[in-house]
């Protein structure tokens, strides 16, 4: 070696080997053109123009159904991972090239908000895998279809469009969404058909599905919302009655709202409304014939025809039951007797009288129990004003305090009485209008304060002398009755005698007989009066005026001893 020769230092050879592999190297990393040179089983040679081979499984190529295989000659961009393995080949892949390929595409479209194709082939938890023309994305269950679908094999291996919903380069991280290019699919379709739609357009459709409150119809594209109300004229409780989902159904389109296509349909517009001259078919007074078809807490509806259903309100129901539900006077589907009460077209409204195809329990009472009867009823209640009984033909009377009883006031005649006890009365009124009947049970025994009574009771004025009956002795007197009549008076202690000696009520007995002389009888006021000492005043007045006085020689007791002598020899009264 030369003195101008050196042994080659780390640098120098470190500057070799860039010579020789640096451009090479420098592919690393990046997509790059190669050519194929043979196959091999299933393994395609290709030369990227190195100094040594790569090798791509065919797969790669053809992969999902994307590209056909490669052949001998053909030119293809593979991905350099490395220039020179282990084995002294290239380490080379088709899959990574065609995902650097599509990243770039992706992202373009993703920022352009533009659809990308794919294809579904793989399921994972929570949703499938979508090859993105060599990138992988994922796609949620709930981003497959619009609605719920169980079987997603039929959509797997076949080509179709995705909207990118989120990207991470970084991450490697693509979610795709295939409902989004539905709906929004759907919704120009939509558009494009709504705009061929008109109000009061008839058309065909499918009925697709049924709710309670309606049915929803396929007319071709877009469903239109078919009321349960507009199925019919008549009452249709569910869209169920009449339609079946499958079930092809003209309509009418009834409305069409633009801005959120929506279309309300309507079958029963398709026939003639039977409201038209309902005045001239149901006229009032009329009575009729009709089903039962709802009861609601005021009343029930009764269908009069299809279609046309009148209310029987619940205070027009039953004559006599005022507070109870319509369900415990009639049922659902119960055959009934109507009488048209009022009909209002223009409202749709027709009410219906239950009540007036049966008698009014009231004229039929009056017929049958005119005024001055007799009738007999069960005491169903006690009030302040007095007693209502339970009468013929579910109806009520009522006795008021005033005429319970002639001689104590009502206060305490209602305390005789019980409730379920049977009581016979008289009529005293009927007023059908006002529903109200007026019974009496004094007036069942005569008035001891009418001219008759009092005519049979013997001297009953003032002044006159009656026999009296003791009926109960008390410390402050006597409670007599009248002979002769049912009246009763009391006579105070004051007035049992004239002496005072004598004012004993003890001195007399239940049941024995003394005459007494009338101190007051007002027949209006029914007031009557009597007193023992007033008559032994009065006896011995008239005694003394007959026999003479004391001055004239006689004594008080000899004039009284005479009266009582003749009164002795005078023949009875019979």
């Amino acid at each position: 070696m030369s003195a101008t020769q050196h042994a080659p230092t780390r640098e120098d050879f470190a500057a070799l080997l860039e010579e020789s592999y640096g451009e090479n190297e420098a592919f690393e990393g990046s997509v790059i053109k190669g050519k194929v040179v043979a196959i091999e089983k299933d393994v395609a040679v290709v030369d990227i123009g190195l100094k040594t081979e790569g090798r791509v499984p065919l797969k790669e190529f053809t992969g999902h159904g994307r590209d056909p295989a490669p052949e001998v000659g053909d030119t293809v961009e593979v991905y350099l991972e490395r220039v020179e393995n282990a084995l002294g080949e290239a380490v080379i892949s088709r899959d990574k090239a065609r995902r650097e390929e599509s990243w770039v595409k992706l992202e373009k479209a993703f920022e352009a908000n533009e659809k990308v194709e794919g294809v579904i082939f793989n399921q994972v938890k929570g949703g499938f895998t979508v090859d993105l023309d060599g990138a992988v994305a994922f796609l949620p269950r709930s981003q497959v279809d619009i609605r719920p679908i169980r079987d997603v094999t039929p959509l797997m291996g076949v080509a179709q469009p995705f909207q990118i919903l989120k990207m991470d380069r970084r991450r490697g991280n693509i979610v795709v969404s295939r409902r989004t290019v539905l709906e929004e699919s759907r919704a120009e379709q939509r558009h494009e058909i709504v705009a061929n739609l008109e109000e009061g357009q008839v058309i065909e459709g499918v009925v697709k599905n049924i709710t309670d409150y309606g049915a929803f119809v396929d007319l071709g594209g877009i469903d239109g919302l078919l009321h349960v109300t507009d199925i019919a004229w008549r009452r249709v409780n569910h869209p169920t009655e009449v339609l079946n989902i499958g079930q092809s159904v003209k309509v009418k389109i009834i409305k069409i709202n633009h801005e959120t296509h929506r279309i309300s349909l309507g079958m029963k517009q398709l026939q003639e409304d039977p409201w038209h001259g309902i005045e001239a078919r149901y006229p009032l007074q009329a009575r009729l014939h009709g089903r039962v078809t709802n009861i609601t807490d005021y009343g029930a509806f009764v269908e009069l025809e299809p279609g046309i259903e009148g209310l029987v309100h619940v205070s027009e129901m039953s004559w006599t039951k005022k507070n109870v539900h319509p369900g415990k006077i009639v049922s659902t589907s119960q055959e009934v007797d109507v009488q048209v009460l009022e009909v209002d077209p223009v409202k749709r409204r027709i009410s219906l009288g239950l009540k007036q195809t049966l008698q009014n329990p009231w004229e039929a009472f009056a017929e049958k129990h005119p005024i001055g009867s007799t009738v007999e009823g069960e005491v169903k209640n006690k009030t302040e004003f007095g007693l209502f009984l339970g009468l013929e033909g579910d109806v009520d009377g009522m006795v008021h305090l005033s005429d319970l009883d002639w001689n104590r006031p009502g206060e305490q005649a209602i305390e005789d009485f019980k409730k379920g006890e049977m009581v016979q009365a008289k009529v005293l009124d009927i007023d059908v209008e006002k529903e109200r009947i007026s019974l009496g049970v004094k007036q069942l025994a005569s008035d001891p304060f009418s001219a008759r009574s009092t005519e049979e009771g013997g001297d009953l004025r003032k002044g006159g002398v009656v026999t009296c009956e003791i009926v109960d002795v008390k410390d402050g007197g006597l409670d007599v009755k009248i002979a002769g009549t049912d009246l009763t008076a009391f006579i105070k202690r004051s007035e049992l005698a004239r002496d005072r000696a004598d004012q004993r009520p003890e001195r007399f007995a239940v049941g024995e007989k003394v005459d007494a002389r009338v101190t007051l009888f007002d027949r209006k006021a029914r007031k009557v009066s009597v007193s023992i000492k007033a008559l032994e005043v009065a006896e011995e007045k008239e005694a003394i005026a007959q026999y003479g006085s004391a001055d004239s020689g006689a004594s008080l007791g000899d004039i009284l001893g005479a009266a009582l002598k003749a009164r002795e020899n005078e023949p009875k009264k019979k």
